[in-house]
């Protein structure tokens, strides 16, 4: 998995969890919303504050310091004061780990 990032297995990130890896200087949280994967750069672009540990309603994230929300499945601002939607990034499994990375 060359250029990928190891995050852990399915039984370490069970529903409704989350783990953050990182690719380099890159924070990526990592969320398992009912068995799905979705990963997303872990920086509130309106603050620069971490969005891994925020309350999750349904696909949203919501920033604990101003509770902007992002959808997880896309980035997209679903709640200010918060403009600018947050980097998704690719996840997958292999070797019986969950990976990503950032692939910008």
């Amino acid at each position: 998995m060359n250029g990928w990032v190891k995050v852990g297995t399915r039984s370490e990130l069970l529903p409704g969890e989350f783990r953050v890896a990182w690719d380099g200087d890159t924070a990526i949280a990592v969320y398992n919303i009912d068995g799905d994967l979705y990963a997303i750069e872990d920086v509130c672009t309106h603050d620069g504050g971490e969005l891994a540990g925020g309350p999750v309603h349904g696909f949203e994230v919501e920033c604990v310091r101003h509770g902007a929300r992002f959808d997880l499945r896309s980035g997209e601002v679903t709640c200010p004061p918060a403009y600018e939607p947050v980097t998704v990034f690719p996840v997958q499994e292999a070797d019986g780990f969950i990976w990503t990375r950032d692939d910008r």
